[in-house]
């Protein structure tokens, strides 16, 4: 269960298209915070779900298989046990094995083919944990290979607003973090 301040809205007192939402995320991670949270703003809450993740994530040029992909390894990185739960889910739907799961979070992309291995790539650079994070003429190379300019600025878009709600949701306490996530409670003083 998450910790957040904000006031929730329960399941029973949703709208049917944001009760709908709340049922795919609490099915996904058995956590729904975010949904019963930005219920309370419900255009809000329609920019992230639909906005972005119909419109853009699971209906844009590029192919879901390489956001999915992408998107677990940006969890992966993050330490965000809501989003890791629902992604593994969302990788293994689109395809990938169970061995390929295992090889990412080992940090090993040899099961990987080469397009997929820069989409990974793109992922850690852009990763909310990686200060340094820098798109370089190499990767840029690597990925023109596979996609189009159109492409690669497709998949950073929908990383940097992976990466942008997961700054979001773990400032306001509505995902569960993983033990090592290092984006956790500020030290005390």
């Amino acid at each position: 269960m998450t910790d957040t301040i904000l006031p929730r809205v329960a399941r029973k007192d949703m709208s049917e298209d944001i009760g709908m939402a709340w049922d795919a995320l609490h099915e996904l991670s058995g956590d729904a915070t975010f949904v019963e949270v930005f219920a309370k703003a419900p255009e809000v809450l329609n920019f992230a779900m639909v906005d972005f993740y119909q419109k853009l994530f699971f209906e844009g040029r590029v192919h879901e298989r390489y956001k999915q992909l992408a998107r677990l390894r940006l969890s992966m990185n993050h330490g965000c046990r809501t989003c890791n739960l629902q992604n593994v889910k969302g990788v293994a739907g689109v395809g990938y094995s169970q061995q390929q799961i295992d090889d990412l979070w080992q940090g090993d992309y040899s099961s990987f083919d080469e397009d997929e291995q820069a989409v990974v790539e793109l992922a850690d650079e852009i990763a909310l944990n990686n200060r340094e994070g820098e798109y370089t003429q190499p990767l840029h190379e690597k990925l023109k290979r596979h996609f189009s300019d159109e492409d690669i600025l497709e998949l950073a878009m929908c990383l940097g607003v992976i990466v942008g709600l997961v700054k979001l949701s773990f400032t306001l306490g509505l995902v569960q973090k993983e033990s090592y996530c290092e984006f956790g409670t500020k030290a005390a003083a």
